[in-house]
């Protein structure tokens, strides 16, 4: 390697500055072939009034480099301030989360010692966009939002990552059975790219089942691709069943900027102290090296890490009397990992890192297909609370409504059908959806719409949102309510 590869570095808040300066230290012995551009991020930054907490000089690092090697950093308490991760992901479109959660058994205390999977998670879309409205005096309102090429990007990553890597299989999950359309995208649409896939098996489980099953049987996994939430929540699961989510490490990727990061927080109740396990944000580093073409160097790093927990050196957090041999603090642990390079371990399996390729993993989208959208209905979310909440008497007055034909037909709260015929045994709240279409189910036009809503307001509603329906391509593009 005749030039070194710069990368954005933030030392982050709490034990963040420890645990980057361990991994340095190793990667540096182990002959990385790095340049550091360092960056400051994180609670100070926050303090400036920087909402991001991320300085605009930071982010043309980022530009400049491509590659960040992030540890954890604390965001103060109260409002107005942003998730940083979230911020870095959706700016520089690192749709894919890698996580890998592998156990080491018996030197990690775990139930489960076969462990060996990767979680691929959807990184930008799903109920992370963030986008939340309260509406009434008691609903609030956060929008899920997915995408066919979002889902396509993940999809695809997740089955280009175990062909390179050398996995059998790939299981999706969603909630499918309840969000339809949602999640039903998700999961036609992995249906879909597994036939170009013909050499990898591939499996669909429902998020809860698969949850309990992570938990009680992870072994029977191999890769995971799912929706932004359910990752977020099964790659913690999953990491405390391999012994300890301090181990874990994260990689974030898009198409030209990759991060990478433990999982864990900042932990500032023990900063300072010199007993963090610098582990996780390692493993972070060696999905870096890896990631940017230095695969040997991350094999020598790997390998000397599980010979250090084969030796019995660990942190307190990982501690186990009868099998660890000596508790060691986050530099200390740092230095025998340093005096392992060159070593593999003995009773795990080495490392090998594929070497065949240094590019990352490229994704391509299929050409999209434009279908025929027509407007055929509107719901329309109405703030009301008179008379008792009673259904038949908001029904009533809407009846009144027509513009061009376009009628109420039914009303939901809360997503149960209300009226007509609804049950008096059913809570309702201040909000309403009111579904308006005509009784041919024939197309409408915008104009139609802004007539109807000039008349529920001149009936004395307080309309609050709409919803249009479409069909594509004569396809029912909404859900169906109850009765429907």
């Amino acid at each position: 390697m005749s030039s070194k590869r710069k990368i954005t570095v933030a030392y982050g808040d709490g034990i963040g500055p420890e645990i980057m300066k361990a991994t340095l230290n190793i990667l540096d012995a182990a002959g990385a072939q790095l340049e550091y551009d360092v960056i400051e991020i994180g609670e100070q930054v926050y303090l400036k009034g920087i909402s991001s907490g991320m300085e605009p000089k930071s982010f043309a690092s980022l530009r400049e480099t491509k590659v960040f090697l992030k540890s954890p950093i604390t965001t103060p308490q109260g409002g107005g301030f942003k998730s940083l991760n979230v911020t870095t992901r959706k700016s520089f479109g690192l749709f894919a989360n890698v996580r890998p959660c592998k156990a080491y058994s018996p030197f990690i205390k775990t139930h489960f010692p076969k462990t060996d999977m990767v979680i691929i998670r959807e990184n930008e879309e799903d109920l992370y966009a963030g986008i939340e409205h309260r509406q009434t005096q008691e609903v609030y309102q956060t929008l899920k939002l997915i995408s066919k090429p979002g889902s396509e990007k993940i999809i695809r990553y997740a089955f280009e990552y175990a062909r390179k890597y050398g996995r059998k299989k790939v299981t999706c999950m969603t909630k499918d059975n309840i969000m339809k359309l949602a999640d039903g995208l998700f999961h036609k649409t992995f249906d879909e790219i597994a036939k170009e896939y013909p050499d990898i098996q591939t499996d669909h489980k429902i998020i809860d089942i698969g949850s309990a099953l992570i938990a009680e049987r992870p072994e029977i996994f191999d890769v995971i691709v799912t929706l932004n939430l359910y990752g977020d929540i099964i790659s913690d699961i999953a990491a405390q069943v391999t012994g300890s989510v301090g181990l874990g490490g994260s990689a974030n990727v898009g198409a030209e900027v990759a991060m990478f990061e433990a999982i864990h927080g900042s932990a500032p109740d023990i900063a300072g102290m010199d007993i963090a396990n610098p582990s996780g944000l390692l493993n972070g580093a060696i999905m870096m090296l890896v990631h940017i073409g230095q695969p040997e160097i991350a094999e020598k790093v790997a390998n000397a890490w599980m010979k250090t927990l084969e030796d019995g050196l660990h942190t307190g957090d990982i501690f186990q009397e009868g099998i660890s041999v000596k508790k060691v603090g986050t530099q200390e642990f740092a230095q025998a990992v340093i005096e392992r390079l060159g070593q593999k371990p003995s009773n795990m399996v080495p490392a090998v890192f594929d070497k065949s390729s240094t590019k990352p993993l490229e994704i391509k989208l299929s050409a999209a297909k434009k279908e025929k959208k027509e407007l055929i209905g509107v719901d329309v979310f109405i703030d009301w609370d008179e008379d008792n909440r009673n259904p038949d008497t908001i029904g009533d007055r809407l009846r009144k409504a027509d513009a061009n034909g376009l009628k109420l037909q039914l009303i939901t709260n809360r997503g149960v059908k209300v009226y007509p015929e609804g049950m008096p045994e059913t809570f309702c709240t201040d909000h309403w959806r009111c579904r308006f279409k005509t009784a041919e189910q024939s197309t409408i036009s915008p104009e139609d719409v802004l007539d109807l809503l000039k008349q529920i307001k001149d009936l004395g509603f307080d309309f609050i949102k709409t919803e249009h329906l479409y069909t594509f391509d004569g396809v029912r593009g909404y859900s169906l309510a109850q009765g429907e």
